[in-house]
């Protein structure tokens, strides 16, 4: 069990997987996180938010509410739709 809600687990392994496609596989974002893969494909902890929040630079409430990844950034490549580049 979570101590987390559903919506801020969501929140926390979007930017996981978001974080995976820019480190460039799970081998590199593991090693940083300090977590194995299998640790990072259950539901998230607040350990775990905490670790993502750290790495990312940004805060812990962002990556809670899904502010971080931006809103509209594809989770897989890191692609952010209408950021200009389209």
């Amino acid at each position: 069990m979570s101590d987390l809600t559903a919506k801020e687990q969501t929140n926390v392994l979007t930017a996981v997987r978001f974080l995976r496609a820019r480190c460039g596989g799970w081998a590199p974002l593991v090693k940083a996180l300090g977590f194995t893969e299998v640790t990072l494909r259950k539901p998230a902890t607040p350990t775990v938010a905490f670790r993502v929040a750290r790495f990312a630079k940004v805060s812990v409430d962002d990556v809670l509410t899904g502010r971080f990844p931006a809103p509209g950034t594809c989770p897989h490549c890191g692609h952010l739709k209408g950021g200009g580049d389209e």
